[in-house]
C-alpha cells in the first residue's frame, strides 16, 4: 500500500512554480496548512483576512486535482508528528520562510524526522536568492542596496516551474475548519473585500493588468498616488500566490530596461530579507545602536490621532484613512506618513510597524521592519536622520490638484488648491463656502511641522556620527 508525502504550506500558497510541490509530487500527496500557535508573530488582522480567503480558493484548486487539503492549529512539530503517524508518511516537504522564528521551528523539526529517518526536504520557493547566497568581497552580509542590487542584477535565475501532475492519497484525514480559526476581522472586511480579491488566479490577472497598462508609466508616475500606476502584488507576493521569479521572467522579459525601476522594488524586498536573515533583531531594535538613546515622546493620542487619519495634515490622513479601509497604501504615502510619526510627532518607529503589522494586507515582517528603520534613519542604507519629509511640500509635488486627499477625506472635497495642502491656512470665506470647519468637521494640525522639526533635529543629533 502506497504511503503519502506531506506538503507544509505556508508562504507559498499557489501551485505553479512551487519547488516543494514538484518534490512531492512523486507520492501521493496530502496538503497541510498549520496555524502556528507558537508563532510570536502570528498575521495581523488584515493579514488574516487575505490568509482566510487565500486558504479558501486554494483549497479548491488542491481538490480539483484530486489532492486532500487539510487544517490543523498547534505546535507544528506536535501536527505534523500527529499526522505521520496517522498517515504512516513518508517524507514532508516544505519551501523555507526567514522569520527568526521560523527558521528555529524548521530547524527543529527537520532534527526530529531525522532521527525518526524520515525525509523532510524544504526549499527556496519565496525568492529570487537566498540570503546566505550573497554576500560583500569581505564576505559581510551586505547593509547597502546599491551593491546588494548590483549582485542581484548580475546573477542568472531559472525558468519558473510548471504545475505537476498530482495524485491525492485516498485514505480520508481528519480536517479542521477554516471558518472555525475565526481568521476573519469584524471591522474592516467588507471594505477589503471590495479592494482585492487574494489568491494565485488573481495575482496573475493583476501581473498582466500591471505588463499592459502601468509599468511603461511606472518610472514616472509611481510617486503619484492618484495615478493608480503600482503593480498591486504585494500581498499576492507576501503570501506566495506568486513568486518573485514568475515576476522577475515576465516584467524584464516583455519590458527589458523600462522594467528597471519597478524590478528595483523586488530587489528591495530580497535586500529586506537579506537584512532580516542577517540580523533577526530587526524588527524590534534599530540596526544603528545609538538610537536607543532617543528621547521619544510618550504621546498616545498623538498616536490615536496619526492612526485614525486626524492629524490635520491631509496627505497623511488621506493615507492613513486609505490604511484603516483598504489594507494598503501607496508607497510614497507610506514614507510620509512614516515621517510623521517619527520625526513630527517623535514616536518611536515600532508603534508604526506595530501598526502597519496589523492594518497591512501584504504586512510582511522583513520589509515592514526594514522600512520603518529607513523612515527612521536606524537602518541599513537609512534616510539620514535630518530628512524629514514636509507633509505640505509632499501633497503639493505628489497630490498636485489633491485628487488622493479628496478621495479619502470626503470632508475636504470641496476645497481646491492651494487650501486643499494646509486648510488651516485657508481665508474663513474660502472654508465657509467648502463647508469646512476646523477643529469639527476637520481637525487641526495636532502640531506646527516647522517647530516638531526643530524638536526632532534635536532628538536626533545625539545619534550623529
Amino acid at each position: 500500500m502506497s504511503v503519502p508525502a506531506i506538503l507544509w504550506l505556508r508562504q507559498d500558497l499557489r501551485l505553479e512554480d512551487n519547488p516543494a510541490l514538484q518534490a512531492a509530487s512523486s507520492n501521493p500527496l496530502i496538503a497541510l496548512y498549520i496555524w502556528d500557535e507558537k508563532d510570536p508573530r502570528s498575521p495581523g488582522g488584515a493579514s488574516r483576512w487575505w490568509l482566510h480567503k487565500s486558504l479558501y480558493v486554494l483549497k479548491q484548486s488542491y481538490e480539483e486535482r484530486g489532492v486532500q487539503f487539510i487544517f490543523r492549529r498547534g505546535n507544528p512539530l506536535d501536527v505534523l508528528k500527529k499526522l505521520v503517524d496517522e498517515t504512516k508518511a513518508c517524507s514532508i516537504y516544505w519551501n523555507r520562510c526567514y522569520e527568526p522564528y521560523a527558521i528555529k521551528r524548521d530547524q527543529e523539526i527537520k532534527s526530529y524526522f531525522k532521527e525518526k529517518n524520515l525525509l523532510c526536504q524544504s526549499f527556496k520557493g519565496v525568492l529570487l536568492i537566498e540570503p546566505w547566497e550573497v554576500h560583500t568581497k569581505s564576505k559581510e552580509p551586505y547593509r547597502v542596496f546599491t551593491p546588494f542590487w548590483k549582485s542581484l542584477q548580475s546573477s542568472s535565475f531559472s525558468r519558473p516551474l510548471p504545475t505537476p501532475r498530482l495524485q491525492g492519497w485516498k485514505t480520508q484525514v481528519a480536517s479542521e475548519s477554516l471558518e472555525e480559526w475565526g481568521l476573519l476581522p469584524i471591522l474592516w472586511g467588507k471594505g477589503l473585500e471590495q479592494i482585492w480579491q487574494p489568491g494565485e488566479k488573481q495575482a496573475h490577472v493583476k501581473l498582466k493588468q500591471f505588463l499592459k497598462d502601468k509599468v511603461e508609466d511606472y518610472a514616472c508616475k509611481r510617486d503619484y498616488p492618484s495615478e493608480n500606476i503600482t503593480s498591486l502584488l504585494s500581498p499576492h507576493l507576501h503570501w506566495g500566490e506568486i513568486t518573485p521569479l514568475q515576476i522577475w521572467n515576465c516584467v524584464s522579459y516583455a519590458h527589458g530596461e523600462k522594467a528597471i525601476p519597478f524590478l528595483r522594488q523586488l530587489g528591495w524586498r530580497e535586500f529586506s530579507y537579506h537584512l532580516l536573515f542577517h540580523f533577526p533583531e530587526l524588527p524590534s531594535k534599530p540596526m544603528r545602536s545609538s538610537f536607543v538613546h532617543i528621547p521619544w515622546e510618550v504621546d498616545l493620542e498623538a498616536l490615536k490621532a496619526w492612526q485614525k487619519g486626524q492629524t490635520g495634515y491631509p496627505l497623511v490622513d488621506a493615507g492613513m484613512r486609505e490604511l484603516w479601509q483598504t489594507g494598503g497604501m501607496h508607497n510614497r504615502v507610506r514614507m510620509i506618513v512614516a515621517s510623521f510619526l517619527v520625526k513630527d510627532l517623535l514616536l518611536p518607529w515600532q508603534l508604526g510597524e506595530e501598526w502597519f503589522w496589523d492594518t497591512l494586507v501584504d504586512a510582511d515582517l522583513a520589509n515592514n521592519a526594514v522600512n520603518w528603520q529607513w523612515v527612521a534613519g536606524c537602518g541599513a542604507d537609512a534616510a539620514p536622520y535630518y530628512r524629514i519629509f514636509n507633509p505640505v511640500l509632499q501633497s503639493q509635488r505628489f497630490d498636485p490638484q489633491g485628487a488622493y486627499i479628496k478621495q479619502w477625506i470626503p470632508e475636504l472635497k470641496d476645497l481646491n488648491p492651494p487650501h486643499i495642502h494646509c486648510p488651516w491656512q485657508a481665508p474663513s470665506e474660502i472654508l465657509h463656502k467648502a463647508k469646512v470647519k476646523l477643529g469639527v468637521t476637520y481637525p487641526f494640525p495636532i502640531v506646527d511641522h516647522a517647530l516638531a522639526r526643530k524638536r526632532a533635529l534635536a532628538a536626533f543629533r545625539i545619534v550623529s556620527p
